[in-house]
């Protein structure tokens, strides 16, 4: 039954991404006004971390972000319904330019093992098939609680060359996430998402404590792996096309360093430095900072948004 309501949604995948570009470009600003006037989670979670992280901004400055963010948001949704459900080949003819792509060629090259660091920002769905077409990749996801979720996911993600491995987070997940980075694998990470408690870190991000996973600096730090951070950029265009800039950039220093503290340190100023390229482009919508530090006193800042 998951698996005939996974083909059902993906038909309904496949019917959307299939509107013509500007059509698509109307419905994701309707989908943020909308979330905008019925106060969605979306639009509450995503103003509340633009209050924290930016505070400097005024209220029309803020107002107008929060509207950025969420359609881009709901752009970057419909985009990845569209690249999950044509062509690898024809989704990566969207990618305009590349840079750094000889610092990834390099790591390969140097067969210790590479770990992609993958924020997300711009279209990070973009970049697995980018990396698939030119590499056997696993990827590290968090499952769905909902097995047609699951299923979904995985039908949408394969390519049909088999290049791309999922793999779910767990601790026989990181083993084999060990064992295929010290035989000279690559692998993908979302290095922004919020870690269980007592999987991660306190350390800082837009200048506040945010629990930070310690994985990626711990597979970096015992395997020997080169660890470089990727993202699909959004071009801003007038005519309306999509396009999207490819960039590698080499990982900053101490983010394989064998104290935790560091690496997480090393890994958010990096994750906030591509962030801050083009705010509107990062997922904001995620509560970030839900969990605070035992000992801080303090609760979470989302307490007036719940989910819904």
């Amino acid at each position: 039954m998951s698996r005939l309501l996974a083909t059902l949604l993906y038909a309904l995948a496949w019917s959307l991404a299939r509107l013509p570009q500007p059509w698509l470009a109307a419905l994701a600003d309707t989908i943020a006004g909308w979330w905008i006037r019925i106060d969605a989670r979306e639009a509450r979670v995503a103003r509340r971390n633009l209050e924290l992280v930016m505070p400097q901004l005024d209220a029309d400055a803020r107002t107008a972000l929060h509207r950025q963010v969420l359609c881009t948001t709901a752009q970057q949704a419909l985009e990845t319904m569209r690249f999950w459900t044509h062509p690898h080949a024809e989704n990566l003819a969207l990618i305009r330019e590349t840079h750094g792509v000889d610092l990834f060629d390099a790591a390969i090259a140097r067969g210790n093992g590479v770990i992609v660091a993958a924020p997300h920002y711009g279209n990070w769905e973009l970049l697995n098939q980018w990396l698939a077409a030119h590499t056997a990749l696993a990827i590290l996801y968090r499952p769905p609680e909902s097995a047609i979720g699951e299923a979904f996911l995985q039908r949408v993600r394969a390519d049909g060359d088999g290049h791309i491995t999922q793999i779910r987070a767990g601790a026989a997940g990181v083993r084999q996430l060990f064992r295929l980075l010290q035989g000279g694998g690559v692998v993908g990470i979302l290095p922004d998402q919020q870690p269980k408690v007592g999987d991660g870190v306190f350390a800082p991000f837009f200048g506040l404590q945010a629990l930070t996973m310690t994985l990626l600096t711990r597979l970096a730090q015992r395997t020997g792996a080169t660890v470089l951070f990727a993202y699909c950029e959004r071009i801003r265009s007038a005519t309306g096309v999509p396009g999207f800039d490819l960039r590698f950039e080499a990982a900053p220093a101490g983010i394989d360093a064998a104290n935790p503290d560091t690496g997480a340190r090393a890994l958010n100023a990096m994750i906030e430095r591509i962030a801050r390229r083009d705010p509107a482009q990062y997922q904001w919508t995620y509560k970030r900072y839900n969990v605070r530090p035992h000992d801080s006193g303090e609760t979470s800042p989302y307490a007036n948004t719940p989910l819904q």
